[in-house]
């Protein structure tokens, strides 16, 4: 795996992270992720040789550190932008908000790192990697 990459990628899931927390509703979010899943699919094509699949999972595992990190620490600022949201949460997370954030953050990352390195698995078929310079 290309830990340099992943760790160099995952920088747009803390962006997104702040994102979330002061500007950015989540139920628009997903207009922002569609573009950084498809630009972490391009460039780990074009810079790994091997591990597509893997790489971009791991750059969704790392999002998932950052974005829940930061909606935990900062969630009172987090709820006050998505309180609709958070107010039609199902009755079982209304009790333990950040709690279920631990959970839930996690299970997110994993459905989004299946996506991601799908992604990334069918750009590596399409797109010519990097070449080493000689």
């Amino acid at each position: 795996m290309n830990w340099k990459i992943i760790f160099q990628l995952s920088i747009f899931g803390l962006i997104m992270a702040f994102g979330t927390v002061f500007l950015i509703p989540e139920k628009i979010s997903g207009i922002f992720w569609l573009p950084i899943f498809i630009f972490c699919a391009y460039v780990i094509a074009r810079v790994c040789s091997s591990k597509f699949f893997l790489n971009g999972f791991m750059v969704s595992i790392v999002n998932c550190v950052w974005i829940t990190g930061v909606h935990l620490l900062l969630y009172t600022r987090y709820v006050a932008l998505n309180s609709d949201m958070v107010q039609n949460l199902p009755h079982i997370f209304a009790n333990h908000p950040r709690r279920d954030m631990l959970v839930v953050g996690p299970v997110i990352g994993v459905i989004s790192g299946l996506i991601i390195g799908f992604f990334a698995f069918i750009a590596s078929k399409i797109v010519k990697p990097k070449q080493a310079a000689v």
